[in-house]
């Protein structure tokens, strides 16, 4: 069984960051990838990024491709998603999920990650 745990949430004006942090609970912790998404009311839920846990690649959906930074601490089961440079249009409820089976790629799809987090709340004010 893994647990996610999200934090780091929070309201921020336009221009600002936050950092989100996603620790994980487990027997043995070692997925092949960890993505965040992000919903908002009446929205599905939508990719933003992933990592690889080995650190061979991480993908950035367009819209914070150059603002998000995706980073993972191995020895700590913690992963990092700095955000710069927030907009209006980031906000939302960011998940961090897990995905075990390997693949050759970084999964982006909601149906590739087996374990989600509950959830941390990001809003940025105009």
């Amino acid at each position: 069984q893994v647990q996610l745990v999200e934090s780091g949430g929070g309201l921020v004006q336009a221009g600002g960051s936050l950092r989100l942090s996603c620790t994980a609970s487990a027997r043995t912790f070692n997925p092949y990838a960890l993505a965040w998404f992000r919903q908002t009311p009446g929205k599905e839920r939508e990719y933003v990024a992933a990592i690889s846990w080995s650190g061979e690649g991480t993908h950035y959906e367009d819209s914070v491709k150059d603002r998000f930074i995706l980073s993972r601490y191995k020895s700590q089961n913690t992963a990092w998603l700095q955000m710069n440079n927030l907009k209006p249009e980031d906000s939302g409820v960011y998940y961090c999920a897990v995905g075990w089976r390997e693949r050759p790629y970084v999964p982006k799809t909601v149906d590739e990650y087996e374990y989600w987090g509950q959830g941390t709340q990001v809003t940025v004010s105009s």
